[in-house]
């Protein structure tokens, strides 16, 4: 999307006034219009790469999905909070742990689909998404036995996901662990995918994962495991 275009905030929330707005509003855009089915329209050079050809058919998809599950399966009872969420309570099998799910999303429709739908799925473990950006949690300290953000921390600069270490790590029981996933710069798709991204209306930033990591370590937080993917690498972190 050009710069000049304007963002259409409608389906969006009312942001705290702060120098992050701008970014996370533009991703919400960009969401939402994949959430609602609208044409993304890409130049010509974008869509013969093989990358939007995958994206497409729905193939990319099981690329860059992280299953976080694989690392840290939510336990029977555990309370469980998912940062950027999307529609994944639609897809991935929370209900099979008997574990209780909390929400935390930017798309206002992400958030009302579930909200609509989740408790029909399981009034018992579904406990709501609240409309709200990573790095104000409207969530209480000590609440949650696990969090959970995965696929939305290339979208900003490590400087904001400092802010969301630190949330995470407020809204942790102690022992608790915080999994998201980063995209690996090191992947072969990795710089078509940021492309692919930019295009379709939100900025990709390849950090390394050396600069990751000083990250995670400057937040006080401590690598538990890491699960490499296609695209993306999961952690799973304690403070």
């Amino acid at each position: 999307m050009s710069k000049n275009q304007p963002i259409n905030t409608s389906q969006n929330y009312s942001l705290p006034s702060d120098q992050w707005q701008e970014r996370i509003t533009q991703v919400a855009y960009r969401f939402n219009k994949q959430y609602e089915n609208k044409p993304f329209e890409l130049p010509a050079e974008i869509q013969e790469m093989p990358i939007y050809q995958e994206w497409k058919s729905g193939i990319l998809a099981d690329k860059i999905a992280s299953p976080f599950w694989e690392i840290a399966q939510p336990q029977k009872n555990q309370r469980c909070l998912d940062i950027g969420c999307g529609v994944s309570f639609l897809i991935y099998p929370w209900r099979d742990w008997q574990a209780y799910f909390y929400g935390q999303e930017i798309s206002k429709i992400a958030r009302d689909t579930l909200n609509s739908r989740g408790s029909q799925l399981n009034s018992k473990l579904y406990k709501g998404v609240e409309l709200g950006a990573a790095h104000h949690l409207k969530y209480e300290a000590q609440q949650f036995d696990l969090v959970i953000a995965t696929g939305f921390s290339c979208y900003f600069p490590l400087e904001y996901w400092q802010l969301v270490l630190t949330e995470a790590k407020r809204v942790l029981k102690p022992g608790g662990h915080f999994v998201f996933d980063i995209l690996n710069s090191e992947q072969p798709l990795s710089e078509d995918w940021a492309v692919l991204e930019t295009y379709l209306g939100a900025e990709v930033f390849l950090e390394t994962g050396s600069d990751w990591e000083k990250t995670i370590k400057n937040a006080g937080a401590k690598i538990v495991k890491k699960q490499l993917g296609e695209l993306f690498e999961i952690y799973k972190v304690k403070f």
